[in-house]
């Protein structure tokens, strides 16, 4: 299994470093790529260096699509490349999943339609989709979380999509959660 998450400039840090470090802790390739090649400094102030540029980990094929959320939202939504990738990865039945802000991005990309998504309040309703309003919601191939306060919920559940129930029970026992 290998996932991307893409990280733009502003993005939440607790959704993007949550993700990529759960899925990692569960033995799962996971590249964080930049928009560009510069480190990205996140909503906080936090600095973080992704291990690709956008373009060069595009060369790569990925079985899921993770978006962090927050005020980076807006670049992911406004990238071309972003937009082209949550489109052929849908298209193709591979995962996409997205946390807080960024479902507008997959709204954006026409691929919420006769779909159920959660999002940070106020967000979806913007693009004249319903909120779920739920920590985490499954629709098919497509995965979506409320905001920062579910970033580990939403982690732990790409986990079990990817590696099943087992995978996911031994990360949440070493998180102490369980």
């Amino acid at each position: 299994m290998k996932v991307l998450v893409p990280l733009a400039q502003d993005c939440e840090e607790i959704e993007a470093v949550t993700v990529i470090d759960l899925l990692r802790r569960a033995g799962i390739t996971t590249v964080s790529a930049g928009l560009d090649a510069k480190p990205v400094k996140a909503s906080r102030g936090v600095m973080l260096m992704p291990d690709a540029d956008l373009d060069s980990a595009l060369e790569s094929e990925y079985d899921m699509v993770v978006l962090p959320g927050g005020a980076g939202t807006k670049h992911l939504g406004n990238d071309a490349r972003i937009l082209s990738l949550v489109k052929s990865m849908a298209a193709g039945g591979r995962y996409v999943a997205a946390i807080c802000a960024a479902p507008i991005v997959l709204a954006k990309a026409g691929i919420l339609e006769n779909r159920k998504a959660t999002a940070f309040p106020g967000t979806l309703e913007t693009m004249g989709f319903e909120n779920a309003g739920v920590a985490v919601l499954r629709d098919g191939n497509i995965i979506t979380s409320r905001g920062p306060g579910t970033a580990m919920d939403f982690a732990l559940e790409l986990i079990e999509i990817l590696a099943g129930i087992e995978k996911r029970q031994e990360v949440e026992a070493g998180l102490m959660r369980a």
